[in-house]
């Protein structure tokens, strides 16, 4: 890392922190402490990340970030951050608080150094990456002025968010690989649904329980018309989880699959019986799944939305680039 941009982080640490080492800190503290202080000062926040910091200011907030313990294992933690962000201890840890201070550690710095200049999206940040995009998937770069492109979409999804951070960018654009990985994306795709409605409609609505439990049946459904997927399946999310842990990488989109597999798997023990063409009751599809009720109101196209280590960032905001840019590919070859 450059002196400028540690002289940067040290702007961002109290004064009597600065001359010491960060293995010497209580970084748990000091995690939860700067994010109480971009809720006590929502002016150095973005409307994003101060809506999910709403609260009671001047007071610890106990549920301000989330640490998790892995299944399994009294060696791996997790910390979530406020805008849905999540980072694991990237370390062999023996305990499970030396486990929580490592977490903290990775998450502390990723937050650091997403508050530094070069880490907010720019119209010189927009050309680069469209750039890059264009150049990885082979097409042109006049693409980019065409919404009807996967290309024009990535373009109008950064320029949305021009001015915030890559890391809140990142947090929008885990819900869309996730739709991609699970095959969401496609369905609508093929539905007709336009990209621009598409975007609309889960940038609005966000990753809750009711998307988790619609992909968990989407992958009980696939076990049930071939059984053992969900176990390969898992058994490749664990593997991708663990190796981004270990690389110090922002974790959500691989916890979530991790997560989601889990549950699909337990339904299937649950309910080993239910055949794959089974649909879900009405109340269910109404509460439950949102893609049975969108690829139900018709094929117009139109959605309503309902009421690391310092070391790996740079290797993450490219890794962001290159996932959202093939994620977002709904169905290329049609176009």
């Amino acid at each position: 890392m450059s002196e400028e941009k540690v002289e940067d982080i040290n702007s961002h640490l109290p004064l009597w922190e600065t001359d010491l080492r960060l293995n010497d800190l209580n970084v748990v503290a000091m995690l939860h402490d700067f994010w109480e202080q971009k809720q006590i000062n929502p002016t150095k926040s973005s409307s994003t990340e101060s809506e999910a910091l709403s609260g009671e200011t001047g007071s610890r907030s106990e549920n301000l970030l989330l640490y998790e313990s892995a299944p399994g294992s009294s060696c791996v933690c997790y910390v979530t951050l406020p805008g849905g962000s999540c980072f694991g201890n990237y370390k062999a840890c023996n305990t499970q608080a030396e486990a929580r201070r490592d977490a903290a550690r990775v998450a502390l710095m990723n937050s650091l150094v997403n508050e530094l200049p070069c880490r907010q999206i720019t119209s010189q940040f927009i050309t680069q990456s469209l750039q890059q995009a264009a150049s990885d998937s082979i097409m042109s770069i006049e693409d980019a002025r065409n919404s009807d492109t996967s290309l024009g979409t990535y373009s109008f999804l950064l320029h949305s968010y021009i001015g915030k951070s890559m890391l809140q960018f990142q947090e929008m654009m885990t819900i869309f690989q996730l739709l991609h990985w699970n095959g969401t994306l496609k369905a609508l795709r093929e539905r007709k649904y336009s990209r621009q409605s598409v975007i609309s409609y889960y940038s609005q609505r966000g990753l809750d329980e009711y998307m988790r439990s619609n992909m968990a049946l989407d992958w009980l459904s696939r076990e049930q018309r071939s059984p053992g997927r969900i176990g390969e399946e898992s058994h490749l999310a664990q593997r991708e989880l663990v190796l981004a842990r270990r690389r110090g990488q922002e974790l959500r989109f691989y916890k979530e699959k991790t997560e989601i597999l889990t549950l699909a798997l337990s339904q299937a023990y649950i309910h080993p019986t239910l055949r794959a063409e089974e649909a879900p009751s009405h109340k269910y599809k109404q509460e439950y799944l949102p893609l049975y009720r969108l690829c139900s109101q018709g094929t117009e196209g139109n959605i309503t939305p309902p009421c690391s280590p310092t070391s790996t960032l740079h290797e993450n905001t490219k890794q962001t680039v290159s996932q959202t840019s093939s994620s977002l590919c709904l169905d290329s070859s049609s176009q």
